[in-house]
C-alpha cells in the first residue's frame, strides 16, 4: 500500500543511541530513517525543516485572512440628508436610534459568527492530522473515533518544534521499546526501491544486475527491467498488451452492499447473488492466472536448480507463493463465479508460459489449473469456504498448489486465510495470515508467517520465515512484506533477519501500479487478463470466460446490460446441479480418487485444429429443450 507523509503535521527527532538515525514523527505513526553517516542526518533535518516551513501550520493572525470583528456605521449623512427634507431634528434623532438598536443586533450576530469561525479553524488545525492521516492509513470510522482525543492532545502541541536531544520521555520509551521489541522493523535500501529509470525497454538495473551476480550468474539473463521496474524477460518474444480498460458507455449506479447481504450473515457467499455492481470484470478463473504475474521467478528457481544450487530454487519458489497477494492489495470487488464447465485460456508468449483452467465442480465450487513455463509445471484445484461475519468476510482457502521441475523435484503447499474487514463502515481493506508451508521432496523446505495486521500496526502485510534443510537445521531467513517485496539472508542466524537486513538481497518486488486506476484497482497484469487480442475470438471455445457476456458488458460499462445477463446466466448456474448430479465430467481434467484434478491434455491440440466437440454453449439462451433435457434426466 502506497503511503503520504504529511510534512506539515510532522515533527522530527534524532536518535540517542545510533548516530546515523532519525525519526518522523505524524499523528499516526513514526518512520524509522538511517543515513550512511552523521552528517547526512543533519542534512536530512535540515532539509525537512526547511520544506516544512513552507506549509507550516501558522497561528490565524499570521496568515489566515481576518474578519474585522469591530464594525462600525455613521449616521452623519443620513441626518443631513433628512434635514435638507425638512424634517424635524427631534423625528431625525428617533429614526438614528432606530437604525443603530437594529445595528446592534446585526453586529452581534457578526461577533459569534467571528468567534464560531475561529474555533472551527482551529478544530481544524487540530483534527488535520487525524483526518488525513486516517484516510491514508485504512483507519475505520470507529477506531477514529477512539484515537480522536489522542489527536487533539498531538494537535495542541507545536508542530513546527524539534529537538536534537532526548528530553522527551516517549521518545525514550519508544527507542527502549524498540531495542526489545521482536518486531522492529528492518531498514530497506532506498537504492533498491526508488532507483532511476533505465534508459530503454532493455536497459539493466544496476542493483538488480548485483543481486543477480550475488545469487549466480545462470539468472542474469532474466533480471532486466523495463522502464517502469516491471520485469521483463529478453529470452520471450515481445508482445504488446492493452494498458487500460474501455472507457464506460454508462453512468455506474452506486448499489448499498448491507442492503444486499444483510440477511445472509452466517451463509457461504459463494451461494449469494449480487449484483453486478459488487463484481470486477474478471472471473475466478481468469483470478487464478493472477497467480502467475511474477512466473519469472519459477524461472529463476528453475536455472538455479539446474546450476545445484537447490538453496536459491526454493527461496524464489517462497517469493513466488508470496508475490501472489501482491494483486489483492486495493481489490474490493468480486469476479464472477464461473459457470460449470467454464474455460479460461492464457497464452503468454512474453513471458513464456501457458495456462489453462476449467471449472470442474458446481457443489461445492472446485476450479483447476494447469500452466506450463520453461522448466516447470504448476497445477491445483481450488475451493473456498467463506463466511459473512457482519462487518467481515473471512475466506479460507482449501487445496493443495503443486510445482514440478523437469528434474523431478517438487514442491507443495496451501494457501493462507484471507480476511475482509469494514464491509459494512470504515474503509474497505483485506489481510492475509497464517502459515505457509512449502514442502519439498528432496533437500529442503519453508515456513512462512503471514502475520495478521493488528488496530494501528505501524508496519503490517509482514511475511517471515526460513528454509530448512531435511535434518531440521534453519539455512536461510526471508522477511518482506506480501504486498511489496520479499528479501533473503542466508544462514541461520543469531536473531530475527532484520538484524542483519543490511546483509539481505532482494528476491521479489512488486511491479509498479498502472495509471489511471479504476474502481477495480486492477493490476497491469490483470488488466490484460480479460483481453480479446485480435484474431484470439476465432480461436477460442464457446467455454472461454472472454465470451461470457456479463462480464464482457461489465468491462465496456454497460452496466444495465451487465446485470440483465448476469440474471440470465444464474439460471443457468442453478441446472448446474442437476448436471453433476446426472454424471456430468469436466471435459480437460480428470480425478484420480479422493485426489486433485490433473489437466489431460489435449486442450491446445484441439485449439490448433479449431475442434471444439465435447464444448457446450454454455452462455447461449435457455431453450425448452435444454429444460425438457434436464428434466427428462
Amino acid at each position: 500500500m502506497r503511503s503520504f507523509l504529511y510534512i506539515q503535521i510532522s515533527s522530527f527527532r534524532e536518535s540517542k543511541s545510533d548516530d546515523k538515525r532519525f525519526y518522523i514523527f505524524t499523528a499516526t505513526k513514526t518512520l524509522h530513517l538511517r543515513t550512511k553517516s552523521k552528517k547526512e542526518r543533519e542534512d536530512w533535518i535540515q532539509a525537512l525543516v526547511s520544506t516544512r516551513s513552507l506549509f507550516s501550520l501558522s497561528p490565524q493572525n499570521d496568515n489566515t485572512p481576518l474578519l474585522t470583528r469591530a464594525l462600525s456605521v455613521s449616521t452623519d449623512r443620513l441626518k443631513r440628508r433628512l434635514l435638507e427634507e425638512g424634517i424635524g431634528e427631534g423625528v431625525v434623532e428617533d429614526c438614528e436610534q432606530i437604525m443603530l438598536s437594529e445595528f446592534s443586533g446585526v453586529q452581534g450576530q457578526f461577533q459569534l459568527l467571528c468567534d464560531e469561525r475561529s474555533n472551527l479553524l482551529d478544530t481544524l488545525r487540530q483534527l488535520e492530522a487525524a483526518n488525513i492521516e486516517a484516510e491514508g492509513s485504512g483507519i475505520n470510522d470507529g477506531e477514529y473515533q477512539l484515537l480522536k482525543h489522542e489527536y487533539r492532545n498531538l494537535a495542541r502541541q507545536k508542530y513546527s518544534e524539534w529537538s536534537t536531544t532526548e528530553s522527551s520521555d516517549d521518545v525514550e520509551k519508544q527507542e527502549l521499546e524498540e531495542a526489545s521489541d521482536e518486531e522492529e522493523l528492518h531498514f530497506f535500501d532506498t537504492n533498491e526501491y526508488f532507483h532511476e529509470p533505465t534508459l530503454g525497454s532493455e536497459s539493466i538495473d544496476i542493483d538488480q544486475m548485483d543481486d543477480c551476480m550475488r545469487l549466480g550468474k545462470q539468472t542474469n539473463n532474466v533480471c532486466k527491467s523495463d522502464a517502469k521496474g516491471d520485469v521483463i524477460d529478453p529470452r520471450f518474444p515481445h508482445f504488446e498488451r492493452r494498458k487500460k480498460l474501455p472507457d464506460p458507455i454508462e453512468k455506474e449506479k452506486g448499489v448499498s452492499l448491507w442492503s444486499m447481504i444483510k440477511d445472509n450473515i452466517g451463509k457461504d457467499l459463494t451461494r449469494v447473488c449480487l449484483p453486478v455492481y459488487f463484481n470486477e470484470p474478471i472471473s475466478s478463473l481468469q483470478k487464478c492466472f493472477e497467480d502467475l504475474e511474477y512466473s519469472h521467478l519459477l524461472d529463476q528457481a528453475y536455472e538455479h536448480g539446474k546450476a545445484g544450487n537447490s538453496l536459491m530454487r526454493i527461496l524464489y519458489v517462497a517469493a513466488f507463493a508470496v508475490s501472489g497477494y501482491a494483486s489483492s492489495e486495493g481489490r474490493h470487488c468480486k469476479p464472477f463465479n464461473p459457470l460449470l464447465g467454464e474455460t479460461y485460456e492464457a497464452d503468454y508468449p512474453e513471458q513464456g508460459i501457458r495456462f489453462f483452467s476449467e471449472k470442474v465442480s458446481h457443489h461445492p465450487t472446485v476450479i483447476a489449473c494447469h500452466c506450463e513455463g520453461k522448466g516447470w509445471k504448476f497445477w491445483c484445484d481450488t475451493n473456498l469456504k467463506s463466511k459473512f461475519w457482519g462487518r467481515s468476510i473471512q475466506l479460507d482457502p482449501v487445496g493443495t498448489l503443486n510445482l514440478e521441475f523437469d528434474d523431478g523435484e517438487t514442491f507443495q503447499w496451501s494457501k493462507v486465510t484471507t480476511s475482509i474487514y469494514n464491509l459494512i463502515l470504515g474503509n474497505i481493506y483485506c489481510d492475509h495470515h497464517g502459515m505457509m508451508h512449502i514442502r519439498g521432496n528432496r533437500d529442503y523446505s519453508c515456513k512462512l508467517k503471514f502475520k495478521e495486521q493488528s488496530i494501528l500496526d505501524r508496519n503490517p502485510h509482514q511475511v517471515h520465515g526460513f528454509v530448512e534443510d531435511a535434518m531440521g537445521k534453519k539455512v536461510s531467513q526471508l522477511f518482506g512484506k506480501w504486498d511489496d517485496s520479499m528479501h533473503f539472508v542466508n544462514g541461520e542466524g543469531s536473531g530475527n533477519a532484520k538484524d542483519r537486513s543490511e546483509e539481505a538481497s532482494l528476491l521479489w518486488k512488486r511491479n509498479t501500479i498502472p495509471p489511471n486506476l479504476t474502481r477495480y484497482n486492477l493490476t497491469s497484469f490483470a488488466i490484460t487478463l480479460n483481453e480479446m487480442t485480435p484474431g484470439l475470438k476465432e480461436k477460442l471455445p464457446p467455454t472461454d470466460s472472454r465470451l461470457r457476456p456479463d462480464q464482457r458488458h461489465l468491462e465496456n460499462g454497460e452496466f444495465d446490460k451487465a446485470n440483465s445477463e448476469k440474471l440470465r446466466l444464474e439460471m443457468r448456474q442453478r441446472m448446474s446441479r442437476k448436471l453433476q448430479e446426472h454424471g456430468w465430467e469436466p471435459r480437460w481434467f480428470q480425478r484420480d480418487g479422493e485426489g486433485p484434478f490433473r489437466y489431460t491434455g489435449g486442450y491446445w491440440e484441439a485449439r490448433e485444429q479449431g475442434k471444439w466437440d465435447g464444448c457446450p454453449d454454455i452462455f447461449g439462451e435457455i431453450t425448452q429443450d435444454l429444460i425438457n433435457s434436464l428434466e427428462g434426466s
